[in-house]
């Protein structure tokens, strides 16, 4: 995509996130799509498609989508403005559970987080500790666009719906389509590991 490398930020399920910059200097986060999973087959529709449904979505409390790959480029890739900030998982893992008064603001701020994402006619579908950012001004949410076009493809392949175990709805575990309820039973297992360490 013409955008430097700087380096390697981490790696998940999805593939790998780098630093990189904009011409004008702008730091973005490059997440590349894993080959195998771009590979199958309608993925790179549903990607392309969930990145600007994504995209809809204009909250503080999401990132800004800034650029995405074009059909048939390999690796398949998402630039994202960059927040420097620990996920929800490492400060919880570093520091333990959040105090009371923080655990509070960070509910009411993930209300408006999936709030926003709920009114663009979306849901999220991945709702956990590893794709909140504790931001200094406020949470951010990520990895929503990504996530979906990623389950469609294991969902359509294995027959069931793949997510983060502990943070999945009922109807997520058991195959079923997430939604929004699912989101919200989602949130609510994320602040229970926020407020206590475990889940």
């Amino acid at each position: 995509g013409g955008y430097p490398l700087l380096g390697r930020l981490g790696a998940g399920g999805m593939g790998q996130v780098f630093l990189s910059r904009t011409g004008s200097g702008r730091l973005l986060a490059l997440k590349t799509i894993r080959d195998d999973l771009s590979s199958e087959p309608g993925f790179e529709e549903r990607f392309a498609r969930e990145i600007r449904n994504s995209d809809r979505v204009r909250s503080p409390w999401t990132v800004t989508v800034v650029d995405y790959s074009a059909p048939g480029r390999r690796p398949q890739w998402l630039a994202t403005e960059y927040v420097p900030a620990p996920s929800l998982a490492e400060w919880v893992t570093a520091h333990g559970p959040l105090p009371r008064t923080a655990l509070l603001s960070l509910a009411g701020e993930l209300c408006g987080a999936v709030q926003a994402v709920h009114q663009a006619g979306l849901a999220h579908r991945d709702i956990k500790p590893g794709n909140v950012l504790l931001a200094r001004d406020r949470p951010r949410l990520i990895d929503f666009g990504v996530a979906r076009a990623a389950d469609d493809s294991r969902h359509t392949r294995l027959g069931v719906s793949v997510g983060s175990p502990g943070f999945l709805a009922p109807d997520q575990a058991v195959g079923g389509v997430a939604a929004e309820p699912a989101d919200v039973f989602s949130l609510a297992a994320l602040l229970v590991h926020a407020a206590t360490g475990h889940g």
